[in-house]
């Protein structure tokens, strides 16, 4: 069978692992080990640069983003979820289809066992696959007519205070309506990736990735009847702070700290959404099941 993706990229832990020397040890072997197997079943392969620069592996072509985005037909990205994040957000403008292996813990959406890469990934690099297409978030952070911060989320924009202050006051208007004021330690507007994230540990409901639209999840509401609410991402959801002192804005991790009284968080869904690819047979089902260890003792 001829090989469908020839020139497929490889992306490890973005964050230097110089300081522990067992996890730096095992993502270079896993690296290497499916570096390897790319080269055996015929693919040219291009190694990130952090990644190099993570793990030193050597014997491939090294390469940004950019050049990733440019060039490459897959990229597989080896590590955890956060890892996975990161290659969504800077490849979904060049749509390329990203394939997770899994060397975390959780792993929603890296959902290749690392021993089970190589009767997994073969089908894929042949063109036998399910393919998942993901929305993405857009966000910035405005203070009076300037835009201080911008970024792309993959899960989720979370407003929060610190860990020691008092409660947040958010105003919330959804397409330029108002909705609610609202005070909580946060608020979460999360993707129906992200839905499986924080927003289900603040009690959100899971939202299943065909459907195009947000979670908005209030983090330990002041007023019990503040619930979470699905919302259509068509809409822009802006967020203004009211009241409250330390808060801060994430997206997908990436933060802005010292928010101030009238500052406003902007978020719409974003132009470019991130491809995922999976083994023939992939279920969203099967993947809550398993990672949520729903029937434990059923058939």
């Amino acid at each position: 069978m001829n090989l469908t993706f020839r020139k497929v990229a490889l992306i490890g832990k973005y964050q230097r692992l110089a300081s522990d020397a067992a996890a730096l040890e095992k993502s270079r072997l896993a690296l290497e080990d499916i570096g390897r197997f790319l080269v055996e079943q015929g693919c040219e392969v291009l190694l990130e640069d952090e990644s190099y620069a993570n793990t030193g592996l050597q014997g491939y072509e090294v390469a940004t983003t950019e050049q990733i985005g440019m060039h490459a037909e897959l990229a597989l990205v080896v590590g955890g979820d956060g890892t996975m994040l990161g290659a969504g957000r800077e490849l979904a403008r060049y749509q390329t289809p990203l394939v997770g292996i899994n060397g975390g813990r959780l792993g929603f959406v890296t959902d290749i066992a690392l021993e089970d890469y190589r009767s997994a990934l073969a089908p894929i690099l042949h063109g036998d696959y399910e393919e998942d297409e993901r929305p993405m978030m857009r966000a910035r952070v405005i203070r009076g007519s300037e835009c201080l911060f911008e970024a792309l989320a993959l899960n989720d924009v979370v407003v929060n205070r610190g860990s020691t202050s008092g409660m947040v006051e958010l105003r919330v208007e959804v397409g330029g309506v108002f909705v609610s004021n609202q005070r909580a330690d946060g608020l979460i507007v999360a993707s129906p990736t992200g839905s499986t994230a924080y927003a289900l540990s603040a009690g959100g409901p899971m939202l299943h990735p065909s459907l195009r639209g947000w979670v908005m999840v209030p983090i330990a509401p002041h007023t019990l009847s503040n619930r979470p609410i699905v919302l259509s991402d068509s809409e822009e959801i802006a967020i203004e702070v009211v009241g409250g002192r330390d808060i801060s804005a994430n997206f997908d991790m990436q933060s802005i700290a010292t928010l101030l009284h009238g500052d406003r968080i902007l978020v719409t869904r974003a132009e470019h959404s991130v491809r995922f690819l999976h083994p023939r047979g992939w279920s969203y089902f099967a993947t809550l099941r398993k990672k949520l260890r729903w029937n434990e003792g059923g058939s």
